[in-house]
Parts: structure tokens; sequence; C-alpha cells
């Protein structure tokens, strides 16, 4: 009887475990497809922006694997450099992003609200990916607490903020803006040296500069220029996964061809 007893709980306890991993399956799906689709949104609304957050997200999971972080924090790093800018799409910022001009004192506070903006387009995901709205409100927080928009400082600002930063300073050096003209690799890497300890992490801006990290940060950088030569293959984790996610599945856009007149 005790036996058959067990059998039964045993059963039971079978079932109960099952339908509670095919629930948090389909709810994983369900932040990832949320994902995709607004990295999707973006990509339509300004495609600028769109190459723009691909490029630093390929830079920082170099300085990520550089670093030997593990897959969950590479995944949250990638994940915020997606997303880092998707408060610029806000319709009060759109007329200033795409501005050719220099900008004014007003456009650039104006700008500076983009991580509070786009960590409130991205709250309601929080419940799937905690750690989202935190890092993309925090990418432009200084080491030495004079960074936005809430002053952190050190190791107060998360650590994807901290690598982000990093990425997304290089890529804006090294790609034109509508209101800044882009400068060199070397440039670039001054800018980040400059920052050590001041903007940036000096242990993250120490790894980045190595000649190793360089080496492939500007291999994909002349990938990212060259998108016509370059097929971008899916990143493979080597972590078992148990549901589908956006983390190594985002590509280049292929880039619209007009069609010839008729």
């Amino acid at each position: 009887m005790f036996r058959y007893v067990s059998f039964v709980f045993g059963a039971a306890a079978g079932v109960l475990y099952a339908r509670e991993r095919r629930e948090r399956m389909a709810m994983a799906r369900l932040g990832a497809s949320a994902l995709e689709t607004l990295l999707n949104a973006i990509d339509a609304n300004n495609p600028m922006t769109g190459a723009h957050v691909r490029r630093v997200a390929k830079y920082a999971l170099v300085l990520a694997d550089a670093a030997d972080l593990n897959e969950r924090e590479k995944r949250s790093i990638e994940r915020v450099a997606l997303f880092h800018d998707v408060g610029k799409l806000d319709l009060a910022l759109t007329d200033i992003i795409n501005e050719t001009t220099k900008l004014t004192p007003e456009d650039r506070r104006a700008i500076r609200t983009h991580p509070q903006r786009g960590a409130d387009v991205l709250k309601p995901l929080a419940a799937f990916y905690p750690d989202l709205p935190e890092g993309v409100l925090s990418h432009h927080e200084c080491w030495n607490g004079n960074g936005y928009p809430r002053k952190l400082r050190g190791n107060r600002i998360p650590l994807n903020a901290r690598v982000v930063a990093i990425a997304d300073t290089f890529d804006a050096v090294t790609h034109a803006r509508s209101y800044s003209h882009a400068r060199s690799f070397e440039a670039a890497m001054q800018v980040i040296a400059k920052g050590r300890g001041t903007q940036f992490d000096p242990d993250l801006v120490d790894l980045f500069l190595s000649p190793p990290v360089l080496e492939q940060v500007e291999n994909e950088m002349r990938a990212a220029n060259a998108p016509s030569r370059v097929r971008h293959r899916r990143r493979r984790s080597k972590a078992r996964e148990e549901a589908p996610d956006i983390t190594f599945r985002w590509r280049t856009p292929t880039p619209v061809q007009p069609r010839p007149d008729r």
C-alpha cells in the first residue's frame, strides 16, 4: 500500500513539474517575442539607431567575453546594448536626434532624458528581464559619480551598464551621426583612455584597450562597415537553454534595395 501511494504521489508530482515547466517556457517565449518586436520597431523607426545598437552589442560582447563573464551576465549585457537607446525613439526627441546642425544646450538637456524614457518603455518587461530597465537607465552614469540621471558612482553602477557605456562611446566616436562626424579608431581609443576612472570603470577600460580585445573590436568594426560582404552568424550559447531568447539571435538587417522603375 505504501509503495502504491508513493508511486501515485511521485506521478502527480511529475505531472505538476512538467506543467510548471511548460508554463515557464511559455512565459519566456512571450518575453523573447516582446523583445524581438521592440527591436524590429527600432529598425523601422530609425535604421541608424538600429544599426548603432547592433554594433554596440557586438563590441560589448567582445569586452564581456574578455572579462570572462558567465552566460547570464553576457545575456544581460547584450540585452542592455540592444535597447539602451530605445528612449531616443520618443516623439519628443525625434527631431533633435535627426538634427543636422550642432546641438544646443537645450537639445542636449532633452537628449539626457533618454535613459529614463527607455527604462519607462522597458518597465513592463521587468517581470521577464528585471535587470534590463535598470541597465538602460544607468548606461550614462559615470564611474566618478558625475553621470546621469542618478549620479551613481563606481560599483553602484550595474555591470551591464558599465560594459555598454564603453562600447556605446566607442561606436559614437567611430560612426557619424546627423549632428557629428566620425573619427578614427585611434581617436576612439584616446577617448576611452581619457575616461578611465572618471567616465568608465578603470578595470574594464584596461581590458578594452588591451591588444587582443582591440583587435577583435577592430574586426567587428570592419565587418559592420562591410555588411554586403559579411554574413553575420548566430552566436551559440554553450549553456543549455530552457527557452528561446533574443540573446544570440539578432542579425544586422539586410538593406532594402529600391525597386526598379517599370
